[in-house]
């Protein structure tokens, strides 16, 4: 995460209600982590050389930059309303949306999207946008969906893996910025023979499995006392498949976090099924936390 005391939380607006959601998101982000809050529209009709200016004859006001400049005061006069006297400020920038935001995140302690939009972030979630900004963003970046509670736990998916540890932090940040627990969950499945078609489980024993996915978690959630000493950490290990498992701890949570990477269960979280999972089906804004370099 960028710790420049420049640094700004930005959120993407595209116009649609679902962006809007995550401009009252991403102001109440601000307001916490005392921030200024960004709005940011990427502006792609130059680039495909559409005339964007008001057409001959057409009404004062008409054209697509005009409409854009629109979006965006709407989305900052959103942001004013939801958290008052919150320091914003407005931006179209031409280019893709992803391109515009990646290029933002140098800057920016946190970067928020609907998960859904139009015109350059529609299909926010299932298309190439959320992917291309959470694969390679310089910063955590925070979709908006399912249900905004302001009571309940912050939730985050452990693997073990050290490329997991930037996700229990910012997890542990979120849960004492906003007042609240931690439930730090590591799934685990059955081991497997490793040869090449072979999944049979192997003979193992269940006890000593259990422990030692215990001291994994244990290990991963160990330096968070010295750093947040009055955060109340919730260690749970679950056998099971880990995509499932977050998805039915995000309905009771303000907050799911998921690494960029991993190892074990968690294997291929940004691209693989459980953050795609996290990204469909969580019951709470998803968070997806990507490992420096």
């Amino acid at each position: 995460m960028n710790s420049s005391n420049g640094a700004a939380v930005v959120v993407g607006v595209d116009g649609s209600e679902q962006a809007l959601r995550a401009v009252r998101l991403a102001a109440a982000e601000a307001a916490r982590r005392n921030r200024m809050l960004r709005v940011v529209h990427g502006f792609i009709w130059p680039l495909l050389h559409v005339p964007v200016g008001a057409p001959p004859g057409g009404p004062p006001g008409s054209g697509l930059r005009r409409q854009a400049e629109q979006l965006v005061a709407d989305a900052v006069t959103e942001a004013e309303a939801t958290v008052p006297g919150l320091r914003v400020s407005g931006e179209i920038i031409d280019g893709e949306a992803a391109a515009v935001l990646l290029g933002e995140a140098p800057n920016a302690v946190l970067i928020v999207l609907g998960d859904r939009g139009l015109g350059g972030f529609a299909a926010l979630v299932v298309g190439s946008v959320a992917v291309q900004v959470a694969t390679h963003a310089d910063c955590p970046v925070l979709v908006a969906r399912g249900t905004e509670r302001t009571e309940g736990p912050i939730v985050v998916g452990v693997d073990g893996s050290a490329v997991s540890s930037p996700a229990v932090e910012f997890a542990a940040e979120q849960a004492t910025l906003r007042g609240s627990e931690l439930d730090a969950i590591h799934a685990y499945r059955h081991p497997v023979a490793s040869e090449p078609g072979d999944m049979q489980p192997l003979v193992y024993d269940e006890k000593k499995l259990r422990h030692e996915e215990r001291r994994i978690l244990a290990e991963s959630v160990a330096g968070l006392a010295e750093r947040w000493p009055d955060l109340t950490v919730h260690q749970r290990t679950v056998r099971g498949r880990p995509a499932p498992i977050l998805t039915e701890a995000s309905r009771q949570a303000q907050l799911l976090v998921v690494g960029g990477h991993g190892h074990g269960a968690l294997t291929g979280l940004l691209l693989g099924s459980v953050s795609q999972s996290a990204l469909h089906h969580a019951d709470c804004p998803v968070a997806v936390v990507r490992a420096p370099g």
